[in-house]
């Protein structure tokens, strides 16, 4: 068996930190801390215990000058707006006497403008940090994550850099995580994920690597930022999502599926029947058995960068069961949103690169007013994944 098989059978839910459990103020349309805070998670874990979870996925929780966590400003400490460092302890060894796994966000291709060594960088030409990042021409013009200038390219090619960056990633592990959902998995070198899986691998051989692999938005512009085999061949004959994200098989154990949710949503949340026929599952199950063997494909319906699945729906929540029961028909770990389990969905569309609007997905989760009937729904289904899979394990040990 491998050290990363557990997460075959993961049931992961996804949180933002600010927006999860915790909110006590703040404008939900603007891009603010709310007070969403690791405290309150642990409050919520028996919530998470009763709907059947046993993997959770956090949101970036590093020093930021953002409410999600994304822009980091120092990698190596715990933003004060989340909590503090015991207040992760706690929300880890919860987690793991609760039978949880737990996951986190980690963002190693780029960082905030504000870092401080960034702006070292930019005031002293002859500055040591420099060299840790991308200048076209010092001080203004530099590489970035795709075309956003307030987060600098990191230079994970440079030893400095990129030891910098595995040894956070090794300081988060020590503390009992269980491995990690990679941001932007596109934007380092292939040469920075076989460093960085061999380094976390000594000491965490469990340690699962999850890739995001995504190539929604990108333009030609953005590929000089990009780190994919033969980027600007493959754009001209047709770069697919597919290819991307067989790209990663030896360096990571496995990305997020996010060509199954495009599926979903071309033959689910925009078909005009309700049901799922079986000739779509087939197809599915198809696919997946082209990927190599023991390299996960993580399902998911929607995320914090897109439409939640329910709007993609018009708000159908049979075709969100729909969907759900595809998802969890598949032999890869299932991923849920915090708050599509509820009904959460939103009144205006997220766009790729449109300023905020990706707030529509990211609403304080719904304590109130939650959809119970479709709670229900999603305690059953977990309920028979797990099930399945307890029948199938015993079907593979040899009665003696």
């Amino acid at each position: 068996m491998a050290p990363t098989d557990w997460f075959q059978n993961a049931i992961i839910y996804h949180v933002l930190i600010d927006r999860f459990a915790g909110v006590t103020s703040g404008d939900r349309f603007r891009p603010e801390f709310l007070g969403g805070n690791l405290r309150a998670i642990v409050e919520k874990l028996p919530y998470l215990e009763d709907l059947g979870i046993n993997t959770l996925w956090l949101s970036p929780f590093c020093k930021t000058s953002a409410y999600h966590g994304y822009h980091v400003t120092d990698f190596l400490n715990i933003d004060h707006h989340f909590g503090t460092l015991d207040d992760m302890k706690t929300l880890i060894s919860s987690a793991h006497r609760s039978g949880m796994r737990i996951i986190a966000d980690f963002v190693p291709n780029h960082c905030s403008h504000r870092h401080p060594f960034f702006q070292e960088a930019q005031k002293d030409r002859q500055s040591r940090y420099v060299n840790w990042f991308l200048f076209n021409t010092w001080p203004d013009d530099y590489l970035c994550f795709l075309d956003v200038k307030e987060l600098p390219k990191l230079n994970l090619d440079y030893p400095e850099t990129r030891d910098h960056i595995v040894g956070a990633a090794q300081y988060w592990m020590s503390l009992g995580f269980d491995g990690f959902r990679l941001d932007h998995a596109i934007g380092p070198t292939h040469s920075f994920w076989r460093y960085f899986r061999r380094e976390i691998k000594k000491d965490y051989p469990e340690a699962v690597l999850i890739g995001e692999a995504w190539l929604e938005g990108i333009t030609w512009q953005h590929l000089k930022t990009l780190q994919i085999k033969h980027k600007y061949l493959r754009w001209m004959f047709g770069v697919s999502q597919e290819g991307v994200q067989r790209e990663y098989y030896g360096e990571l154990d496995g990305v997020l599926d996010f060509q199954f949710r495009n599926m979903a949503c071309t033959h689910v949340a925009h078909s005009r029947q309700t049901a799922c026929n079986g000739k779509l599952q087939q197809i599915l199950r198809q696919r997946l058995g082209t990927y190599p063997k023991g390299y996960f494909l993580a399902t998911f319906l929607d995320n914090h960068d897109m439409n939640r699945f329910l709007y993609e729906c018009q708000n159908d929540t049979e075709k969100l069961k729909a969907a759900a029961r595809l998802q969890f028909s598949l032999n890869q770990p299932p991923i849920i949103y915090y708050g599509t389990e509820v009904g959460m969905t939103h009144e205006l569309p997220v766009g790729i690169g449109g300023m905020h609007s990706d707030l529509q997905a990211r609403q304080p989760m719904i304590w109130n007013r939650p959809d119970c009937e479709l709670s229900v729904f999603y305690k059953q289904l977990i309920r028979e994944r797990k099930e399945q899979t307890m029948a199938d394990t015993s079907r593979e040990i040899p009665y003696v």
